[in-house]
């Protein structure tokens, strides 16, 4: 809920605009062009989230999986610095190319957002366009997987002891500290800096992966 509030929050005009052209079923207008390659990006996002969850689900929660996962995700951060920036059009084989780096994100330790605008510098969109595309498809996988966790985990959740006061409180501090996060996340792809991030990602494998061969964890 609270990373959906978030994006809802930081590109909300955005978001306004997609919508409005949705209701006037509208799709020849740039927001209006949005929509069904949103719906395109989503498709192998649903198919490869299922697919990993269902059949590799121990697997994926594996630390040393998780250790590799940063590893990869890190090489792959990286190597968006070598995109070339040709274009802010996003056709159906870019979404759904997009779409299936963020269905791979289901793997923890690979960062959804960081893979799928690493996926979409590597196809040659230019920053913004990517930053916000990575975004605008994130919602209805977001949403969908909130939709997923409730109705998998209705019991739990419906017999925790957690108060209103609590989650609330929790929702007010996710979404401060997202929409933060958000900022700085385009500030550093704006100057050129997001393979930066490929230096974390690699710190924290190569950290969990020591940490597991020498038996600490």
């Amino acid at each position: 809920v609270g990373t959906l509030a978030v994006i809802l929050a930081f590109f909300r005009s955005d978001v306004k605009e997609v919508l409005a052209a949705l209701v006037r079923l509208d799709f020849k207008t740039d927001y209006g062009r949005l929509i069904p390659l949103i719906v395109v990006g989503v498709i192998p996002t649903a198919l490869i989230g299922l697919l990993l969850d269902v059949f590799f689900e121990s697997a994926l929660q594996s630390l040393s999986t998780i250790a590799l996962a940063f590893i990869i995700c890190g090489f792959v951060l990286y190597v968006a610095k070598f995109g070339r920036e040709k274009t802010d059009k996003i056709g159906f084989k870019e979404a759904l190319l997009v779409g299936v780096a963020q269905g791979l994100a289901v793997v923890p330790g690979l960062s959804r957002s960081g893979l799928t605008i690493a996926a979409a510098l590597l196809l040659g969109i230019r920053r913004k366009q990517a930053f916000k595309f990575s975004f605008l498809l994130s919602m209805p996988a977001v949403t969908g997987a909130l939709a997923w966790t409730v109705y998998t985990e209705f019991g739990e959740l419906a017999a925790s002891n957690v108060g209103l006061v609590e989650v609330v409180a929790g929702a007010a501090a996710a979404l401060v500290v997202g929409y933060t996060a958000l900022k700085l996340l385009w500030r550093v792809l704006a100057k050129g800096k997001f393979h930066f991030f490929a230096f974390y990602c690699w710190v924290l494998g190569v950290f969990l992966a020591l940490a597991l061969f020498y038996g600490f964890i």
